[in-house]
C-alpha cells in the first residue's frame, strides 16, 4: 500500500496525487490519500472534487490525527520531502530507490515526482463546475488565460512584473482586438489595474474569497484553475506549479512571463 500525504497549496497537492498513483500504478498496488485541512488548504477534499473511487481519500485536520499516526507508524518505510527530492531526476524516482520501496510505503511531501496529465481525480463538484460554465460562457473565440502570482512567491513577484504581462496583453490585442483575457491573480490591485488598464478585455471570478484558509477561497482557487486551462493560451507566472498544472490540464500553450 502506498499512503501519500501531500503538502502545500491546491495545485501542489494535485500533482503529489497524480505522482503517487502513478508510483501505485506501477507497483499494482493500493493507495490511500491523508488530505490535511490546514492554513495552507483548509477544505475538505469532497467539497472541492466529484467522488472518487479508485483511490481512498480520507479527510485529516491535525498530524496528530489517529489514523495517520496509526497509518503512519504502521508502515515499513516512511519518507519526507527532502528524502523524495534527493531519491528523484527529471521528475521521477531513481530505480534503484523505487526498486527499494517495501509492501507498506508512507510519503509525506509536496514534490511530484512522476509525471503524469491524469486529472480524473480532479473533476469539480456540481456546484463549481456551474460557476465555471457561467464564467467560461463569456470567453467568446479567442480567450487568454493570464495567471499573476503575489502575496506569497517571491520568486514570482521579482521574476514576473506587472509591466510583463501588460506588455504581452497589448501585443495580444494589437494582433486581435477581439481577444479576452480571464484575469486569475491572488492580488486584487493586480486585476483592478488591468481592468483600468484594459476595460473592455477583461474577464474574472470577481466575486472570488482570496484566502486559503477558508472553503469559499479555496472553491474559488480551483474556479480560477479550471478557468485559466478553458482558455486559449496562458500568460503565466515564474516557478509557479498554479501556471504548470493550469497549462497542463488544458493542454495549452504557456508562455511565462519574466
Amino acid at each position: 500500500m502506498i499512503i501519500i500525504q501531500p503538502s502545500g497549496g491546491l495545485c501542489n497537492r494535485i500533482r503529489v496525487i497524480n505522482s503517487a498513483y502513478e508510483l501505485a500504478k506501477k507497483r499494482g498496488d493500493k493507495l490511500t490519500v491523508l488530505w490535511l485541512n490546514n492554513a495552507e488548504l483548509n477544505c475538505p477534499f469532497e467539497s472541492l472534487f466529484a467522488p472518487v473511487t479508485e483511490i481512498k481519500i480520507i479527510n485529516i485536520y491535525s498530524n496528530m490525527n489517529f489514523k495517520k499516526i496509526l497509518l503512519q507508524l504502521s508502515s515499513q518505510q516512511r519518507f519526507n520531502n527532502t528524502m523524495i527530492e534527493n531519491n528523484k531526476k527529471d521528475g521521477v524516482l531513481n530505480e534503484d530507490f523505487f526498486q527499494s520501496l517495501k509492501k507498506r510505503v508512507y510519503i509525506s511531501t509536496w514534490e511530484h515526482f512522476y509525471p503524469s496529465s491524469d486529472y480524473r481525480f480532479f473533476k469539480p463538484t456540481r456546484q463549481i463546475q456551474e460557476r465555471i460554465d457561467a464564467i467560461t460562457s463569456q470567453f467568446g473565440d479567442t480567450c487568454v488565460g493570464v495567471h499573476i502570482r503575489r502575496t506569497d512567491h517571491t520568486w514570482a513577484i521579482e521574476s514576473s512584473k506587472t509591466d510583463g504581462f501588460v506588455n504581452a496583453i497589448d501585443k495580444e490585442l494589437t494582433q486581435n482586438p477581439k481577444t479576452k483575457f480571464y484575469i486569475a491573480t491572488d492580488d486584487i490591485n493586480e486585476e483592478n489595474y488591468l481592468r483600468d488598464r484594459f476595460p473592455d478585455a477583461i474577464i474574472s471570478n470577481q466575486s472570488k474569497t482570496l484566502s486559503r484558509n477558508s472553503i469559499a477561497g479555496m472553491h474559488d482557487a480551483l474556479i480560477d484553475l479550471i478557468c485559466l486551462s478553458k482558455t486559449n493560451k496562458l500568460f503565466g507566472s515564474y516557478y509557479s506549479s498554479f501556471t504548470d498544472v493550469s497549462a497542463d490540464m488544458g493542454q495549452i500553450e504557456k508562455i511565462v512571463i519574466r
